[in-house]
């Protein structure tokens, strides 16, 4: 067969065939203890439940939605289904009933496999409302004894079934493998639905396959790498990472035991290759931070002298200079003192490969792994493109940038500053939305909604979302996402949304990291007894004040931004959160939910008021909600 006309299911069969059970394909963690399963175990695994689906009537296009944390089961599931010419729906494990009704019911999931007893019951609870849905399949049994629905039925009973089904028809995997063409539907991922209601965005075989084989070429990945699984499979970056390339390169997986114990594991692991979105660097970063408070004054001084040494290192070898050899000697003992032993701390000694995407990385935090000595790189991507649009070059590295575009992607920015592409990874459409699909592809251009341009060096810089740049009523360009990362550097600021569109000057909200925020009280005998009396603190103002001034102090060393600072703020009452719609699965901010929601607060921003009444309702995980009530302080920031 043509490498042209495989599908993932051929590919499968081919690492089964050249790796056996020479290899390991995929590690899980349990009970402290890691289990390897060899490419022949992934194969095995994949055709026991794909006969298993046949004989539960599983049929050429039907959908299986996948929902729960990094699992081997739900990998081999994804195969299964693409090997019966199905198609996976994986949905995001933290998701409420309303954002899995939409999903569910929007693809059509005749089937549905589940993790676990949490998972299983939001499905059961969703079934009656589904009629379409005829089977849910769980994998840990923990709690499901007593669960006696005839539709309910657990993994390993499929599987049974699926050996059974083999051997009285030994030919059929096999032939329904080769019915599978490379424009076949592979998967259907939601997009985080921002604005709106999600929309499917269906991704061929070979767009799939192909952009896989782009971002491995690019960066001469092996068999030999090792990556940990731990973002939502429902994420194109998981799937383009832990699925795609890890079946066409032959790497090896690992699926951590929790997602708590994901440093830990990582450590254990030692992984050469790392994805993770700036939220995943964002917490590292916040992790460290902690740590050095808590450490003796002698390492503070120490870890804060050698990362000024590393920093500006970093910032010479970025612009291609040579390092002076005093900086240089400083530099190396660093490395054994105190970059060294961080990395090892991380889990990060022997990355070679590590990218960032999803949204937009502060440069400051994107500086500070690199000089670690982390190869850290900026990709571009998006569900549309199954991630591949844009990725930096080893030695040719811009943190202002997200790199060149990518091998076989051609990028084109319209009049008006949007970015339009064209690569191998295009999709092939939204799933019944063909009203959307005309609007995003034109001449077989995606249309990414993004506002940038290209640099002098061809590299692409992205400024924010193109509907939500505009300018200050001064003329003054407004970006709101570069100012927000800008604030989310701190390790005290976990989220934070920018208001100025048509404003005489910019404000914001600040969600505080509540970790981070509350160890920093509790060293200074601060007492708090919630995240809402933390917030109000007055020294939480002031700390947070403080890292406004940094991020002002550096809008005002750039002449297009000078005049965005920051003038007025609030720390908000609560964590935005994805259950009352405030940002998405992604965390990304929904910012016409955000305006709309909390406008009286906004308006009093842009007053001389200084504190502002708010009722707000909140989502508990169970569905239930609560009013909360809470006096919110405004204040004022320094301007340069």
């Amino acid at each position: 067969m043509n490498e042209s006309d495989k599908t993932f299911p051929h590919i499968l069969l081919d690492n089964a065939q050249k790796y056996g059970d020479r290899r390991p394909a995929i590690r899980e963690k349990g009970y402290g203890i890691w289990q390897s399963f060899t490419w022949q175990d992934y194969l095995d695994q994949v055709k026991d439940l794909a006969l298993g689906l046949a004989s539960l009537g599983f049929q050429r296009g039907d959908k299986m939605a996948i929902i729960g944390d990094n699992r081997p089961h739900l990998y081999w599931g994804m195969a299964a289904s693409q090997c019966l010419g199905g198609v996976p729906v994986p949905l995001y494990q933290d998701a409420i009933e309303k954002e899995l009704y939409y999903i569910l019911d929007h693809s059509e999931a005749k089937f549905a496999l589940a993790e676990d007893q949490e998972q299983s019951d939001k499905l059961l609870a969703l079934k009656k409302e589904i009629p379409r849905l005829e089977y849910i399949i769980y994998n840990d049994p923990k709690g499901m004894r007593n669960y006696d629905e005839p539709f309910l039925l657990r993994y390993s009973h499929v599987q049974e079934l699926g050996r059974k089904f083999g051997k009285e028809n030994p030919d059929y995997f096999m032939n329904e493998i080769n019915k599978g063409r490379p424009d076949d539907v592979a998967i259907i991922c939601y997009t985080s639905g921002t604005t709106g209601n999600p929309k499917g965005v269906m991704l061929l075989q070979e767009a799939v396959i192909e952009a896989a084989k782009g971002f491995t070429g690019f960066d001469g990945l092996t068999e030999d790498e090792e990556i940990m699984a731990y973002l939502p499979m429902a994420w194109i970056g998981d799937h383009a990472f832990c699925y795609a390339q890890a079946l066409v390169t032959g790497y090896t997986i690992n699926c951590p035991e929790k997602t708590s114990t994901v440093v830990h594991d990582t450590r254990e692991i030692g992984p050469t290759y790392v994805f993770a979105p700036p939220r995943i660097w964002e917490n590292w970063l916040t992790q460290v931070m902690i740590k050095m408070e808590d450490a003796a004054w002698i390492k503070r001084k120490m870890f804060h002298f050698f990362m000024n040494v590393a920093g500006k290192v970093e910032k010479l070898r970025m612009g291609h200079a040579s390092v002076p050899v005093g900086l240089n000697v400083l530099y190396q003992l660093g490395r054994f003192l105190v970059y060294g032993p961080l990395l090892d701390n991380l889990g990060m000694r022997r990355v070679r490969v590590a990218y960032t995407a999803g949204e937009a990385i502060g440069p400051e935090l994107f500086e500070f792994f690199r000089s670690l000595g982390v190869n850290l790189k900026q990709l571009y991507g998006m569900t549309e493109s199954m991630a591949y649009i844009s990725l930096q070059k080893d030695g040719d590295i811009d943190p202002e940038t997200v790199g060149t575009p990518a091998p076989g992607v051609d990028i084109k920015i319209t009049d008006r500053g949007e970015v339009t592409y064209k690569g191998p990874g295009n999709f092939a459409g939204y799933y019944k939305n063909p009203e959307a699909t005309k609007e995003t592809l034109i001449d077989g251009y995606i249309q990414s909604g993004d506002a940038g341009y290209i640099t002098e060096r061809g590299h692409l810089k992205i400024i924010d979302r193109a509907k939500d740049v505009s300018k200050l009523t001064n003329g003054t360009l407004f970006a709101p996402k570069y100012i927000e990362n800008k604030l989310k550097f701190s390790p005290f600021i976990k989220e934070a949304v920018a208001h100025g569109m048509n404003m005489d000057y910019v404000a914001a909200f600040i969600d505080i990291d509540y970790g981070a925020v509350g160890n920093w009280a509790e060293r200074r005998h601060i007492a708090y007894t919630s995240y809402t009396d933390l917030a109000q603190k007055p020294e939480v103002y002031d700390l947070i004040n403080n890292e406004i001034l940094r991020v002002n102090k550096s809008l005002s060393q750039d002449n297009q931004l000078k005049e965005a600072q920051i003038k007025r703020f609030l720390l908000l009452h609560k964590e935005l959160d994805p259950d009352d719609g405030e940002i998405t699965r992604t965390r990304k901010v929904r910012r016409g939910f955000v305006a709309e929601k909390y406008g009286a607060l906004i308006d009093a921003l842009y007053t001389s008021q200084e504190s502002v009444e708010v009722d707000a309702t909140v989502t508990y995980e169970d569905g239930r909600t609560a009013t909360m009530k809470a006096n919110l302080k405004i204040e004022n920031a320094e301007n340069f």
